[in-house]
């Protein structure tokens, strides 16, 4: 209840010092960059820290994988077929390919599967989809902003993307403890990524724009929502016949609102802006509607 709150106070806060005037027009820039080069390499360095990897884990660390491929393909497929700008099909893939798994979802497991499994969502999470955001976002972003990038600029981009940096540091780090300092330093940095991150999206959010792009809109929360989580639902359950707590865990993460760091990614390369913040802000309030309803859904199957 309390991430909920917050979640609330600070995208609320974002839009009321926009309409009062009391931030710069550009504010949001700033706090996006320390989002990018502070915020997130905190979050990896401390999470990855304690993650202990076995077979059985394959099924949540793909789960991302699977979902921000084929948010690609169907969302490629339906920009052309509407002749979407480039801009606007890279927002879709990164705000409905990728599920908010720490700061929404994490909390939500507890509630819904108690604590015992929260770190399968650090897992999905970390090794998941920040990964995919680090790699496979980045490329994404680089192509629809641009058009033109090339392969070696793409690889440019990604391998100095900060939080990549950070996880690779934060997997060579993992036999080293960390000093009880540096657990304190990245723990306080890295509670700054929820807070901020909703604050950039409340200052760019623009209710009044929800007409125009409903169509748009509608479509990329009802992937988010609805498509992804049935599409691993139907190979985890149907075709693979996997079964247990921690696949259910790992659909219920699949069906996470849009994911803060993902949008965050997305203004910074400037892919439609205004539809990305109009994600986050729909898609998140609905997702508190639809996420009880797939966990009765799963407890029934």
């Amino acid at each position: 209840m309390g991430n909920i709150v917050l979640m609330s106070v600070c995208l609320l806060a974002g839009v009321i010092l926009r309409s009062m005037g009391r931030v710069p027009d550009n504010a949001h820039l700033g706090i996006n960059g320390f989002i990018i080069h502070v915020s997130l390499p905190a979050v990896t360095l401390l999470q990855i820290h304690g993650i202990v990897l076995h077979r059985s884990l394959l099924y949540p660390i793909a789960m991302p994988w699977i979902v921000f491929a084929t948010a690609s393909g169907v969302i490629w497929a339906f920009g052309r077929s509407t002749r979407l700008a480039p801009e606007t099909i890279g927002a879709l893939i990164l705000t409905a390919g990728l599920a908010n798994t720490s700061f929404i979802g994490l909390p939500m497991i507890e509630a819904f599967y108690g604590q015992h499994n929260v770190s399968t969502g650090i897992l999905i999470d970390q090794l998941g989809t920040y990964l995919v955001l680090s790699t496979l976002g980045i490329a994404v972003a680089c192509w629809c902003s641009r058009g033109d990038a090339s392969p070696r600029e793409m690889a440019r981009r990604i391998v100095t993307f900060p939080p990549l940096v950070a996880l690779v540091a934060a997997l060579l780090l993992m036999p080293v403890a960390y000093p009880e300092w540096a657990t304190h330093v990245l723990g306080r940095l890295a509670a700054t990524l929820a807070p901020l991150a909703l604050l950039s999206v409340g200052l760019q959010l623009r209710l009044g724009a929800l007409r125009d792009r409903l169509s748009t809109l509608s479509f990329g929360v009802a992937f988010k929502l609805l498509l992804a989580p049935l599409v691993i639902a139907v190979l985890y359950l149907g075709v693979l016949r996997a079964d247990g707590e921690t696949i259910r865990v790992t659909l219920f993460e699949a069906a996470m609102g849009p994911q803060i760091g993902a949008a965050i990614v997305a203004m910074q390369y400037k892919l439609d802006p205004q539809l990305v913040t109009l994600m986050v802000g729909v898609g998140s309030i609905m997702a508190f509607v639809t996420l009880p309803a797939w966990w009765f859904a799963l407890s029934v199957i």
